[in-house]
């Protein structure tokens, strides 16, 4: 269900090594503001769209760490499996931003056991070189904007399947209608019945 989008992400200029070079403590917990932010969101939002295509997405989470093997880590997870492979299959060959992508299969699929308790806590003295994942947080209206748009399809989607029960409602007769009807039937069988017989003797 996740795939890995290996050092995809680079930061703005004024960003970088925000996760932490230093030993300061570091922080998960709140959103930054200003162009760096603006342009992380900028990232995940071009992600997001362009994978969206493939199917419902649960996830995009860009590591916030700073080791070679985990810097610019992109992690998105994907409701079906099935829309991940998709996505593995059409990225592969391809660019971003003038490099190319290094996507592949992520058996990572809960994160809240991966990423730092302690960065989340604002307490991760050890800052980027955690070994542990620093997970760089979007805003709230960003947030909406990219995963609300699955509860407004599903939303619509519910709307569309209660129409079409109306629909077959309004078309097909009421119970009591097919009873009398049927009830009909036997009396016009009975009497049928009766006349040949009457007609035999």
């Amino acid at each position: 269900q996740t795939i890995l989008l290996t050092n995809m992400y680079k930061p703005a200029a004024e960003d970088a090594g925000a996760g932490g070079r230093g030993g300061g403590a570091t922080s998960g917990s709140t959103v930054p503001t200003g162009r760096a932010q603006e342009h992380y969101e900028a990232f995940v939002e071009d992600v997001f769209e362009e994978l969206d295509a493939f199917g419902e997405i649960e996830g995009v989470n860009v590591c916030d760490n700073v080791t070679d093997h985990m810097i610019g880590n992109v992690y998105v997870k994907f409701k079906e499996e099935e829309a991940a492979a998709k996505a593995v299959e059409c990225l592969r060959g391809r660019y971003y931003d003038g490099r190319p992508i290094l996507v592949e299969f992520s058996p990572v699929t809960d994160f809240r056991e991966s990423t730092c308790r302690q960065y989340e806590e604002n307490s991760c003295t050890r800052g980027g070189y955690c070994n542990f994942m620093h997970l760089k947080p979007i805003g709230r209206d960003m947030r909406k904007q990219l995963y609300g748009r699955y509860k407004a399809r599903r939303e619509q989607r519910d709307r569309g399947r209660d129409d079409s029960r109306d629909r077959r409602r309004s078309r097909s007769p009421s119970r009591e209608g097919r009873k009398r009807s049927r009830s009909g039937e036997d009396d016009d069988r009975v009497n049928a019945k009766g006349m040949s017989d009457d007609a035999r003797r």
